[in-house]
């Protein structure tokens, strides 16, 4: 019986392996897997293909290709640092993946080191604009504002993470459309930029204070005591709330990295930038023999977006044996920041 038993059961075996009904039930598995292995496995590569930074641009070169000027023409003053202001926007919109930070879907939404850098980028875009829109296009307080350069500025100030109604991509683009459309005024001679010592060290002082601050986040990687200097110089100066004349500062483990790639993103942003400064102000850096200052900050930046070969942002301690990239960036920013102040006193004082 048992035999009678054990071939039935294996007869049952064979008629139900080549039942058509069990290998399309099979078959099913097989395809949802392979497209669930395929879809996770594209994920990652896009997640890597979009986590690649943009590369540096040439400042001069992107003015040309923005007007459609010959190269080695005379171009109007001001030309080169909007369309730089221009060329920034565009990057942050047309990089592989566009931009991610207000992705609700993957890859975009499980990335945090790009949209970082987007934000690092898009603080300086606003930095930049709003001092075109109050300085740079304006001579005297009395001026009246460049309307384009208005609408520029607000649209380039809306919620960073709105996807929709309206999403900043649809607003960061109508505000790159005014800065083109001022960049023709200035070609057309219906618009004026003015390049004066004033203006610059106006601007300066923004990136001033974003270096500053960026150095000392930087460096709270690893911890360290904050002595109370909000007051100093100042023997009458008061704040709304007492402080400690000592604070210890470190940065949780969970935003080393995206303090890191913040800062990448407002040195590529300002690396650019004073490129264009070094060309439309070139008179007045002249004058004021400043020239050699600001090549050595544009040098200090570009060391800030040399190549990260590890994977990950490693953070050791100040001389372990581990590396450490924060303090390696806070050291290149900081040495930037310095030649800021120079250049800012040379400008006030030269």
């Amino acid at each position: 019986m048992a035999v009678i038993e054990k071939t039935a059961q294996k007869s049952k075996e064979v008629i139900s392996y080549f039942n058509p009904k069990v290998w399309k039930e099979k078959g099913l598995k097989w395809t949802l897997g392979f497209f669930s292995v395929t879809a996770i496995i594209a994920v990652f590569v896009l997640m890597f293909i979009w986590s690649t930074e943009p590369a540096p641009f040439d400042v001069l070169e992107n003015a040309y290709d923005l007007t459609g000027t010959e190269k080695g023409q005379t171009l109007v003053n001001g030309v080169v640092t909007t369309a730089t202001l221009s060329r920034l926007v565009s990057t942050l919109l047309e990089k592989p993946g566009g931009f991610i930070e207000n992705d609700k879907m993957p890859p975009g939404v499980m990335m945090d080191n790009m949209p970082n850098w987007e934000f690092g980028v898009l603080t300086h875009i606003r930095d930049f604009s709003l001092s075109m829109r109050d300085d740079l296009s304006r001579s005297q307080s009395q001026s009246i504002e460049n309307k384009n350069l208005v609408q520029a500025q607000i649209k380039f100030n809306i919620d960073s993470e709105s996807w929709m109604m309206p999403a900043a991509e649809s607003s960061y683009k109508k505000g790159r459309e005014k800065v083109n459309a001022y960049l023709n005024e200035l070609q057309q001679g219906k618009a004026q930029f003015y390049a004066r010592a004033d203006n610059l060290r106006t601007l300066l002082n923004k990136m001033q204070k974003r270096l500053g601050s960026l150095s000392q986040n930087l460096s709270a990687s690893v911890g360290q005591v904050r002595i109370n200097t909000d007051l100093a110089g100042d023997s009458g100066a008061t704040q709304s709330t007492k402080t400690a004349e000592q604070q210890y500062i470190k940065t949780d483990w969970f935003n080393i990295d995206d303090i890191f790639y913040e800062a990448r993103g407002q040195a590529w942003a300002i690396l650019h930038i004073l490129k264009a400064v070094e060309i439309d102000f070139k008179g007045v850096l002249k004058k004021k023999n400043a020239i050699a200052s600001i090549r050595q900050i544009i040098r200090e930046l570009e060391s800030t977006q040399e190549t990260v070969w590890s994977p990950v942002i490693l953070n050791g301690s100040g001389f372990g044996f581990v590396t450490n990239h924060s303090l390696v960036m806070a050291s290149y920013i900081s040495r930037a920041n310095a030649a800021l102040i120079d250049l800012k006193n040379l400008l006030k004082e030269g």
